[in-house]
């Protein structure tokens, strides 16, 4: 069973028909939408600031998502896929957004929608991500607009988490 645990009184807020792997963490000031995930090893800490995630994302394995206090809450969007082993830290995430393996994401940084932050990239404090835009490296830098093909991959991605959740009520 998931740790979910109540922190300078607030307790998280779990949206209807979301999946906690037995390992994740969710604590404190978090609210979470409806038909999202966290995947194994994950950890949502809302000690310091709050974290609020829209329906239909997906938090996968080891990724890590955290703020800072009295400065920078976390806002994290509808159908948003955070792939294994990121850091999104103090930051907004806006809708149909993809954020690659490893990738970090710090403080006061804005993801635009419908926009791809590459595997391993590290998006520096208080960048800008416009709308359907690519950033990969370190430090990230604009790479490419999305297109047609990366708008229906971040689609695919987001709406397959669900159907994986699903297997884990068997």
């Amino acid at each position: 069973m998931a740790l979910i645990k109540t922190v300078r009184g607030f307790t998280p807020e779990i949206g209807e028909e979301t999946f906690l792997a037995d390992n994740a963490t969710v604590v404190g000031q978090v609210k979470m939408g409806k038909h999202c995930s966290v995947w194994f090893n994950a950890v949502v800490r809302g000690d310091v600031s709050p974290i609020t995630i829209g329906d239909y994302s997906n938090v996968q394995d080891g990724v890590v998502i955290h703020a800072t206090y009295n400065r920078n809450e976390t806002r994290i969007g509808n159908r948003v896929s955070i792939a294994h082993n990121a850091i999104v830290h103090g930051c907004t995430i806006e809708d149909n957004v993809l954020i690659g393996m490893g990738a970090i994401i710090m403080d006061g940084v804005v993801v635009k929608s419908g926009s791809v932050i590459a595997a391993g990239a590290v998006v520096l404090q208080n960048t800008i991500v416009e709308n359907g835009e690519i950033w990969a490296g370190n430090p990230a830098k604009f790479l490419k607009k999305t297109g047609e093909f990366m708008q229906s991959e971040i689609e695919r991605i987001s709406n397959a988490y669900p159907m994986y959740a699903s297997w884990f009520k068997e």
